[in-house]
């Protein structure tokens, strides 16, 4: 194999540009805008001055990932002091804090010792635990006990899992906060192990953003693919699939029909067309005249608002 073309400049796909290019494969990346970044971008959406992330924010895989620390550059991360926090009705918010034991602070006595049961052996051992889940679906897992532990409780649906794990609404509340991000009904087999991900990599590396904005991500990536002899080819809408040994698609499925539906396997094609696409995630972009300064409590963090008022 000696050339490579990637659909789309999004994270995913200019990370396989830079393995293959890194791989002496001439690869070119081709993007139908103008900026390069797909969702992880950012612009001046409010008032001058002000650059608001157009998707991705926070990433809290970004420090665990295998991929970006095999990369030979500094990524400006920022760690906020607690990673998230959950709204309740009752106007105040549950803490997912960096610390486990800051964080029990916020639940109900009775399911601190279980929590810390449930997280603190994925926290500890989450930098070998991302191995195995950001590797291929199909391998021999490099830490077999520490993976059959996490998947014992994530194949669960989310809904069951906080209920039999927990009985307080502070961290039943909190664990189907995290497994909302599945975008899965918290009923459905699996959506517990986004929750799982993403409180153990709280309490490990924490959820960085990116000092500058989401575009400073893609850029840096990008400088390091062209580094490596890579291509970028904007405002360049691929209709037809190029003739390159091979193509890989940074695409969303009714895209891929669009421009491949005809050269796709029968039975693949129907799965694309099949494809329902769903309620999205929408995020609230505001100007601030002033940096907001937080501090740590130890009880409930109030609110201003209700989840109703919100």
């Amino acid at each position: 194999m000696k050339t490579a073309t990637v659909i789309g400049s999004g994270p995913n796909g200019l990370a396989a540009a830079i393995v293959l290019a890194s791989a002496g494969i001439s690869t070119t990346v081709i993007e139908r805008n103008q900026q390069i970044g797909g969702a992880c971008s950012t612009a001046e959406i409010t008032l001058p001055g002000y650059r608001h992330d157009l998707g991705s924010s926070v990433y809290p895989l970004g420090i665990a990932s295998p991929f970006f620390r095999s990369l030979p550059m500094d990524i400006p991360w920022i760690e906020p002091s607690a990673p998230c926090a959950h709204p309740l009705d009752d106007g105040t918010a549950v803490l997912l804090e960096h610390s486990i034991d800051e964080t029990v602070e916020n639940l109900d006595s009775s399911d601190r010792r279980k929590y810390r049961s449930l997280l603190e052996p994925l926290a500890e051992h989450f930098s070998e635990l991302t191995m195995d889940l950001l590797g291929p679906i199909l391998h021999l897992p490099q830490q077999p006990l520490l993976l059959g532990r996490f998947g014992l409780s994530a194949l669960i649906p989310a809904a069951s899992l906080a209920r039999s794990r927990f009985s307080g609404v502070r961290a039943r509340a909190l664990f189907a906060g995290m497994a909302a991000h599945s975008v899965l009904s918290l009923e459905s087999s699996g959506s517990a192990a986004t929750a799982l991900v993403l409180m153990a990599a709280g309490h490990s590396s924490g959820w960085p953003i990116v000092r500058g904005g989401a575009q400073m991500l893609t850029d840096a990536l990008a400088f390091h693919f062209e580094s490596l002899g890579g291509h970028i080819e904007t405002r360049h809408e691929v209709i037809q699939l190029p003739e390159t040994a091979l193509i890989l698609a940074d695409l969303t499925p009714r895209q891929l029909l669009r421009i491949a539906g005809s050269r796709l396997p029968a039975a693949y094609r129907q799965q694309l067309e099949e494809f329902k696409y769903r309620a999205g995630a929408f995020k609230i972009d505001y100007a601030l005249k002033s940096p907001i300064r937080g501090r740590r409590r130890s009880a409930p963090v109030p609110l201003p608002f209700t989840s109703e008022e919100l």
